[in-house]
């Protein structure tokens, strides 16, 4: 009996040593993801000029992260909701900006066609090419006239026009702007009548949208019938249960039932992104 505070010293101290541990562990994780959310929130959302602190999404992130599973548990009594819960509150924010971004680029996109028709017509109305970028900024909405806005303050305050169209590529990364980017420079290298290139330019982008539409339209019943297949299983669950609630508790209330509604939801939304890549169509 002597020997046995000695142990139990022994045994509270390592396990002292070892929760340490995995505080220090635990608080480094949380630093490094709180760092790398910070940084990526900030850099892209200045992009889309969403001026916002990145350190209180965070915070607010982590109390949904942290609080969403344990409403839905106490609402549901459901674990497997639970955690489910969690890890899509957890994908939510990399998933809303990264909607926001692609809605902006779409939108971007098809108001280019129009703004180069508008500088086109400018030029050959006698203006300069910059005269005639800030009367179409004048004119368009945003986002097309907050980029070409920001590459116009970037040249009065003495960046190049080559890095200034750079910066701006970064920012849009599109395969029509990237054309346009490489007619302006080849334009200012070699010469020729810019105003023609922009028209003939803006033209061909307008018949490219016109094809896109076409081709959305003739996918649409596919896409359609991927969300219809996805959330029939859901539907018919819904009805059984509200038919008969007693043969459909285990599946809500026993292991063997989470696991089934855990495969089942993890197939349909395999077969909803593989019906989706099928019917979706780059042109």
């Amino acid at each position: 009996m002597s020997g046995l505070p000695i142990i139990l010293g022994l045994v509270l101290a390592t396990a002292t040593a070892i929760g340490f541990i995995i505080l220090l562990l635990l608080k480094s994780g949380v630093s490094n993801r709180q760092e790398h959310f910070e940084k990526k929130a900030k850099s892209e959302l200045a992009d889309m000029f969403i001026f916002t602190d990145s350190k209180t999404l965070f915070y607010y992130s982590a109390a949904a992260f942290v609080m969403t599973p344990i409403l839905v548990y106490v609402m549901f009594g459901n674990p497997v909701l639970a955690i489910a819960s969690g890890i899509g509150v957890a994908f939510a924010p990399s998933f809303l900006i990264k909607r926001t971004k692609r809605k902006r680029v779409e939108k971007f996109e098809k108001q280019l066609p129009d703004a180069l028709l508008m500088v086109s017509g400018g030029m050959r109305a006698g203006a300069s090419l910059s005269v005639a970028l800030e009367s179409m900024v004048k004119e368009q909405q945003p986002p097309l006239a907050q980029e070409f806005d920001l590459m116009l303050r970037e040249q009065r305050l003495g960046v190049d026009f080559d890095t200034a169209l750079s910066n701006m590529e970064k920012r849009m990364p599109l395969p029509d702007f990237i054309l346009l980017v490489a007619a302006m420079r080849i334009t200012r290298e070699v010469g020729g009548n810019f105003a023609e290139i922009l028209e003939s330019l803006a033209h061909t982008l307008r018949r490219k949208h016109d094809m896109e539409g076409k081709i959305k339209a003739l996918t649409a019943q596919g896409k359609l019938q991927g969300i219809v297949m996805a959330l029939l299983p859901a539907f018919l669950c819904l009805i059984l249960t509200y038919m008969e609630p007693e043969a459909m508790s285990p599946l809500y209330n026993t292991w063997m039932g989470y696991g089934v509604l855990t495969v089942t939801t993890i197939m349909l939304l395999l077969g909803h992104l593989l019906i989706s890549k099928i019917v979706t169509i780059d042109v």
